[in-house]
């Protein structure tokens, strides 16, 4: 029996807690038989870590993903976006796209070799996120890598023209359909 698709409205950073439970809720549809999912995603961007692990979980697994950017879809979050076989934006929306950057905290010393090892990685994890949005757009790597040095920023028909979006839609899903929200609320700072 074919399934309606399951909608999960992704209104989150891009971080451990909230992709834990973006696979989590996915994993759980799978084991009661859905194949056929919906994500709805406005997102800030956040973890690369998290961003690209989730990315290549949704691609592999035996799954029908359509993305949907509702508001906006910012810096790794456009590549949890590419899982969408099928990638639809409303009209309203906006799409960033930029370079990547290493936190340090304070105070931090690092020998020559660890810099080196963090300038490593800066640049994989660099050339990975550009190589997911290429393989989504048809765009060449160096030419997307360029975009994000340029930190460029998209509305939907410019998305639509660059390979990122396939279709601008004004609904986002049929009346009725139950939709599983992932959210993240920052914790109230002490003073």
């Amino acid at each position: 029996m074919a399934h309606a698709p399951v909608v999960i409205r992704f209104f989150a950073p891009v971080i451990d807690i909230t992709i834990n439970a973006l696979l989590n809720a996915v994993d759980q549809k799978m084991r009661e038989g859905h194949r056929d999912f919906l994500l709805l995603l406005s997102s800030p961007g956040g973890s690369v870590f998290h961003g690209l692990s989730a990315y290549n979980y949704l691609k592999g697994i035996p799954a029908r993903i359509t993305t949907c950017n509702f508001g906006s879809v910012d810096s790794i979050g456009v590549v949890l976006y590419c899982a969408g076989a099928r990638r639809l934006s409303v009209p309203h929306a906006r799409f960033l796209l930029h370079g990547i950057s290493a936190q340090f905290p304070q105070p931090i010393s690092l020998e020559e070799k660890q810099l080196e090892e963090r300038m490593k990685g800066l640049r994989i994890d660099l050339e990975n996120i550009a190589k997911v949005i290429a393989t989504s757009t048809g765009k060449p790597v160096e030419e997307v890598i360029a975009a994000m040095h340029d930190r460029i920023t998209l509305n939907p028909e410019e998305a639509k023209a660059w390979g990122l979006v396939h279709e601008i839609v004004h609904e986002l899903f049929p009346a009725g359909a139950e939709v599983i929200s992932i959210q993240y609320q920052e914790p109230p700072h002490l003073a």
